[in-house]
């Protein structure tokens, strides 16, 4: 992706120059995690890719609630978990990508990663989503992909939960289960700013 087409891009290259600013500001990349909810859960996969292109260093973890990775909507879910997800359907996706991608093909690695990207070198992952989403595959797919280049992934799946439902926390006791498991794995990866130092003496 060239820095001319913005179509998709703008917000990966804003997210990257976030990080790049971390970086020379000085800050470790063991202490960073890219997280995100929906569209903002892809762009932490895509932000991802574009660090890596760049030859910056991989972030320390990466964590992506029901995350949007694949523009080309060929996941299976998009049709099994029709009438179910009380949020989207293929169409009002369709209506939304279709701004987004404002006439790219969806074809490329920093739109559809769940399906054409190389993960080579990308930092442990979690992705949580739930079974009544339309998007499941999305996270299912990405997964698989990342098992296959090697990367340590969790996918981690609720039953009978929409998309994004760790927004309901304090609701539901799903919600603040899944977002227990997800600070757990933050912990576990994550390094607190004064261990970093300490591990680069």
């Amino acid at each position: 992706m060239t820095t001319g087409d913005r179509t998709g891009s703008a917000a990966i290259e804003d997210s990257l120059s976030a990080y790049r600013a971390l970086l020379d500001g000085g800050e470790d990349p063991s202490t960073i995690a890219f997280a995100g909810d929906s569209a903002g859960g892809g762009l932490t996969i895509t932000t991802c890719l574009a660090a890596r292109d760049a030859g910056l260093p991989m972030p320390a973890a990466i964590v992506a609630f029901s995350p949007g990775l694949d523009a080309t909507r060929t996941g299976e879910s998009m049709d099994t978990k029709a009438g179910i997800d009380p949020f989207f359907t293929r169409e009002s996706l369709g209506h939304t990508g279709a701004m987004y991608l404002a006439g790219a093909d969806p074809h490329q690695p920093a739109l559809s990663p769940a399906v054409l990207a190389d993960l080579t070198g990308f930092p442990p992952m979690l992705l949580q989503a739930g079974t009544n989403e339309v998007l499941l595959d999305d996270s299912t797919r990405m997964a698989a992909r990342a098992r296959a280049a090697g990367v340590d992934v969790i996918l981690d799946i609720t039953a009978d939960v929409p998309h994004v439902f760790q927004a309901f926390a304090g609701v539901l006791d799903e919600a603040d289960r899944a977002l227990d498991r997800a600070a757990l794995f933050l912990t576990q990866h994550v390094h607190s700013p004064a261990t970093a130092a300490t591990s680069a003496r």
